[in-house]
């Protein structure tokens, strides 16, 4: 049984409204990001092409927990069988652990971009990226694998009652590990100091932002629920941190990404256009003679 949100009863509605309508704008986000950048041929970059493996990663990863949370909190009944218990633990932390990973090699490709500039397309060439972002997804299989096996291959635990509204638990070696993005940003920052004019550490700064912004808030909210020592852990705030953890946060990328990225803010105008033209071309009444 997955306690859920059983002990907030007069907050029920007021959770899944809000829930809802932010899935809703965060799935249409993502949806819209990827599909800008498959269409338009100038966005087809490393930097973007991780960033719509990041939305891509975000889709998938709302979709284990947040239509899950939205039935249970209509529902009286937050029971859920052992292989459905399994296969959401597997996939979130497969997704989840993927993600983290995503975010450290986005922070190491800006990395690579500002500090070795010269070197920038010999080392982030076309099928290295590939490599690397099929890497992270395998990298973050395998951990979720071999932690569901390790979990489900011991004896049941006393009580079947779940103290959360999905599967999960502690990924503080995840979490630790993606701090090394903070590395990256520490070299971004050595070199953006060298750069003598204000202008010209502008620029580069403005296209870590986006991304810096992100990370804050991710790792910020994962730090709070897994760094923290459980004898210090409240039940009730735990799953309400959760909740922003789950839904608000991944809000921010397609959100971020969109308002203040003018690469896609005019590719998705160039795309609306083509998208226009092709439907007056369908549409204009063909004659025969």
């Amino acid at each position: 049984m997955l306690v859920g949100f059983s002990t907030f009863p007069g907050l029920r509605t007021t959770l899944f409204a809000l829930s809802f309508l932010t899935y809703l704008v965060t799935l249409s986000g993502n949806v819209t990001i990827i599909t800008i950048i498959h269409a338009d041929r100038t966005l087809h970059t490393p930097m973007y092409r991780f960033l719509a493996m990041l939305s891509l990663s975000e889709t998938c990863y709302t979709l284990v927990t947040i239509p899950n949370m939205l039935a249970y909190l209509l529902m009286e009944s937050g029971a859920i069988s052992i292989p459905g218990y399994w296969a959401q633990m597997f996939f979130y932390l497969g997704l989840g652990c993927s993600h983290c990973f995503l975010l450290t090699l986005m922070g190491y490709y800006r990395c690579v971009a500002i500090c070795h500039p010269l070197r920038y397309w010999v080392i982030m060439r076309p099928t290295v990226c590939l490599y690397l972002g099929a890497l992270v997804f395998c990298f973050g299989s395998s951990v979720a694998l071999i932690e569901t096996s390790l979990i489900f291959s011991s004896p049941l635990c006393r009580s079947e009652r779940v103290e959360h509204f999905f599967c999960d638990i502690m990924r503080i070696l995840v979490v630790l590990v993606s701090f090394l993005i903070l590395l990256s940003y520490t070299f971004i920052v050595a070199a953006l100091l060298r750069i003598p004019s204000a202008a010209g550490r502008h620029k580069p700064f403005s296209t870590c932002a986006a991304h810096l912004t992100v990370v804050i808030v991710h790792f910020g909210c994962a730090s709070i629920i897994y760094l923290r020592p459980e004898s210090r852990g409240n039940l009730d705030q735990d799953r309400l941190v959760a909740v922003f953890y789950t839904v608000v946060t991944p809000l921010l990328n397609p959100v971020v990404h969109t308002l203040r990225n003018k690469d896609v803010r005019v590719a998705s105008r160039r795309t609306l256009e083509r998208g226009r033209g092709v439907l007056k071309i369908s549409t204009r009444p063909k004659f025969r003679l």
